[in-house]
């Protein structure tokens, strides 16, 4: 199936649906019934979601501009996705929309077949086709930059537009961010006291490798982001990578998985909160180990070195340069890259400082064993079972039930990494009916005039009047 053929036979699927409800929400003053922050994957399955279930007074904004939303033509540095070709994405149930209808329809179904996994531009190329023929609203170089509730019971999120700075309401808001959204990168303190900013990047940054050229490049850190940023160094050019990893060996699995089959991925938010601590602490225990063909990209290169049980590592700049020690190794390098993950944390975000001091965190809510604290978690963000925020104090700040959070920072509460492919199956049907549930009861009255109120009559008197008893022949 070629592509324009492929975009007929989209359009008569989802004319098979029946066309897109009508709005059914009642009038508000409000300038959306949602606003999504947030265009990437999530973003559009949740707009797209949004649409199907009758709620049409939605917007979908982004701060980066149009084609470079999300992370998969920025900071993701792997040749192939991380999960397979054939997990349920953002086409939420309709075969024409899944990214197999789109490759084969450019690529052939022989190109598709052949794949192990998704190349990451084709997913990026995807995207873009998967809003564009779903002609989704989504308004880029535009970014959240305050968000604060109004005493007639609206949201106000304040946006930096290309425009000037401007100000929306809405009735609900849902922050799509991904794995920057609910806080920043995990900077170890240590190494950021130690070195100039100009010393070190993270994998998250916009890290310039052909500057790297001919350098010595240390990487800290063993899962994929950081064998891909190796990786990448290796090919522009670095005269050498030395990556840095504290256990005595690689994760050689991927601990996350065990929450993919369906009963957790439906289920896992109604555990209670000792069991879904203990989950969380138990797969977090050590990340994900880096993909095979990930570690493979690098140990090609004979100018690559992989260190095991590198703890403790210090460092210090050197002039231009960065010292580095760890068992078995004393040297200098010109450059260190840090592949040490991402920290949730909401004060990090100077758009949610209004969430943040007022928003439960597990620490509020939950007490551990002292066997098991964890920090980390216990940072998380406390979301209801609707994704939404909830007050630290008793009846407070009610309107954080109307925020709802469909990012990293709702991974013990939700059990997954949320916005990933994998979260999208299941996360967004559920999302989407809660937001219309909500709106739905909080227009309770208007909803039951309508629906109390008098039906459009369907059959005209003229249609049966001649057989009524007693009438002339």
């Amino acid at each position: 199936m070629s592509e324009p053929r492929l975009l007929e036979a989209t359009r008569q699927a989802l004319a098979r649906l029946g066309a897109d409800p009508p709005n059914w929400v009642a009038p508000s003053a409000a300038d959306h019934d949602v606003l999504v922050v947030g265009a990437g994957q999530a973003g559009l399955a949740i707009g797209f979601a949004l649409r199907r279930a009758g709620i049409a007074r939605f917007s979908l904004i982004d701060a980066a501009p149009s084609g470079a939303e999300g992370v998969w033509t920025t900071c993701a540095r792997m040749h192939w996705l991380r999960t397979p070709k054939t997990l349920p994405g953002p086409e939420l149930g309709i075969p024409e929309l899944t990214f197999q209808a789109w490759h084969e329809a450019r690529h052939g179904a022989a190109a598709y077949a052949a794949l192990d996994r998704i190349p990451r531009r084709d997913w990026a190329a995807y995207l873009a086709w998967y809003r564009a023929v779903l002609a989704l609203p989504v308004r880029n170089d535009t970014q959240a930059t305050a968000i604060t509730p109004r005493a007639d019971g609206l949201i106000a999120v304040r946006l930096a537009t290309p425009g000037g700075a401007r100000e929306e309401t809405c009735r609900k808001l849902v922050l799509a961010t991904g794995m920057m959204g609910s806080g920043g990168p995990l900077v170890p303190p240590g190494i950021a006291a130690a070195l100039p900013p100009a010393r070190f990047s993270h994998t998250e940054d916009a890290i310039d490798f052909g500057a790297l050229r001919g350098q010595r490049v240390a990487v800290l850190g063993a899962a994929s982001s950081a064998f891909d940023a190796a990786g990448v160094a290796l090919e522009s050019g670095a005269a050498s990578v030395d990556l840095f990893c504290r256990h005595a060996d690689l994760q050689r699995s991927a601990p996350m998985r065990t929450l993919s089959y369906a009963g957790a991925a439906e289920h896992y938010a109604s555990l209670p909160d000792a069991d879904r601590w203990r989950i969380m602490r138990h797969v977090r225990a050590r990340a994900s180990g880096p993909m095979p063909e990930t570690v493979r990209r690098v140990t090609r290169h004979a100018n690559f070195r992989l260190h095991l049980g590198a703890a403790p590592l210090a460092v210090a700049a050197v002039g231009a340069r960065v010292s580095l020690r760890a068992p078995r190794f004393d040297g200098v390098v010109d450059h260190l890259i840090l592949g040490t993950g991402y920290r949730v944390a909401l004060d990090l975000r100077p758009e949610l400082a209004g969430i943040a001091a007022a928003a439960a965190l597990w620490r509020d809510r939950y007490t551990p064993p002292p066997a098991e604290a964890d920090a980390a978690l216990a940072g998380q963000p406390y979301l209801a079972d609707d994704y939404s925020f909830t007050p630290r104090a008793p009846g407070g700040e009610a309107w954080l039930g109307d925020v709802h959070l469909f990012g990293v920072g709702g991974l013990l509460s939700h059990g997954k990494h949320l916005g990933e492919i994998a979260s999208l199956q299941h996360g967004v049907p559920r999302l989407v009916a809660a937001l219309g549930r909500a709106l739905f009861l909080r227009d309770r009255a208007a909803q039951l005039a309508r629906i109390l109120g008098a039906a459009q009559p369907h059959l005209a008197a003229e249609d049966y009047a001649a057989s009524l008893a007693g009438a002339a022949a």
